[in-house]
């Protein structure tokens, strides 16, 4: 029998855990038949709700159900990360708890797996369920990534995927604690397809994600697999230099040569806010880089468990 881990992250999500574990019964008996079978770990990244608690009455009454709780919230890709590092079985399957990452399509996901993929996708069809701000952020973001990065992200793909054992070692093997895990979970490469599916509503709850965090993860991704942004201002500043130079020039041909005052007050405030300006963008676009390679010297752990939830079994 080959076993399917079920990856949930979560992150005060009481109102939604027992319907998410609930569907995932419902989908663990349509596996009898097959030669599968599947467990879930669920990785509170430190819950400040009853989220905790809850995980422990399910475990108490289901094997099949474990749990990893954090010290702290370290935030959604190191509990992604943590765990990938401590699932067992064949495939492993990331899905987020809000019943948004369909159960059904799993069993298409195994069937291209049994095809040959290493790596199965779930693409979303479309973004209706998305407001407008988020579709045309998340639009820009894979184009702009894309463009930028040598590495490519499949468009409209999240974290929900289905991944062997193989490729799951090799993602686990990484030293990196600046963790964007979608950059990580396709930098690996290996055979790879990807299947479409429409994405229902959240059940239960409320999104943790806010802008602002989608805008930070945005930058993450950007500043973790390209370099890009620091070599644009190399070039920005030679053109700059340039068009000053030809444009001092002027001014002293001008001067020498027709008697022809410079410019006053007016342009050159407006020159030296520009590229005060210029050079700030540019300093700050330095900044992020130079301040995650300061984090990542440090070596801290991703994450720190606090405890294990588990039932009748000695290691997650």
């Amino acid at each position: 029998m080959k076993q399917i881990s079920v990856i949930v992250p979560v992150y005060n999500e009481e109102l939604s855990i027992e319907t998410f574990f609930n569907a995932f019964l419902k989908f663990t008996e349509t596996l009898v038949k097959t030669e599968y079978t599947a467990s879930v770990l669920f990785v509170d990244d430190g819950s400040k709700d009853k989220t905790a608690a809850i995980l422990n009455k399910l475990i108490k009454e289901n094997v099949n159900c474990k749990a990893l709780v954090f010290s702290r919230n370290f935030g959604k890709e190191a509990a992604l990360f943590a765990g990938l590092e401590h699932a067992v079985g064949d495939l492993m399957i990331p899905m987020d708890v809000d019943l948004q990452d369909p159960f059904e399509l799993i069993f298409e996901m195994i069937k291209a797996h049994e095809t040959g993929a290493d790596v199965v996708l779930a693409r979303r069809a479309n973004r209706g369920t998305d407001t407008v701000v988020k579709r045309f952020s998340a639009q820009w973001f894979y184009r702009l990534n894309n463009k930028m990065s040598t590495l490519k992200l499949e468009e409209n793909v999240g974290d929900f995927r289905l991944m062997t054992r193989q490729v799951v070692n090799e993602i686990v093997s990484l030293q990196e604690n600046q963790l964007f895990m979608k950059g990580l979970m396709s930098w690996v490469g290996f055979e790879t397809v990807v299947v479409d599916y429409t994405r229902p509503s959240r059940k239960e709850g409320k999104t943790k994600f806010n802008y602002i965090k989608l805008w930070n993860l945005a930058v993450q991704g950007i500043t973790s697999f390209s370099t890009l942004p620091l070599k644009v201002w190399t070039y920005f500043g030679s053109v700059i230099a340039f068009i000053s130079f030809l444009y001092g020039l002027k001014i002293i041909i001008e001067k020498l040569f027709f008697g022809i005052n410079a410019s006053g007050y007016a342009s050159l405030m407006v020159a030296i806010l520009f590229f005060g300006g210029v050079q700030l963008i540019g300093i700050g676009v330095l900044g992020e880089y130079l301040g995650r390679t300061y984090l990542e010297s440090k070596r801290r752990p991703r994450y720190i468990i606090k405890h294990k939830l588990i039932k009748k079994v000695n290691n997650v």
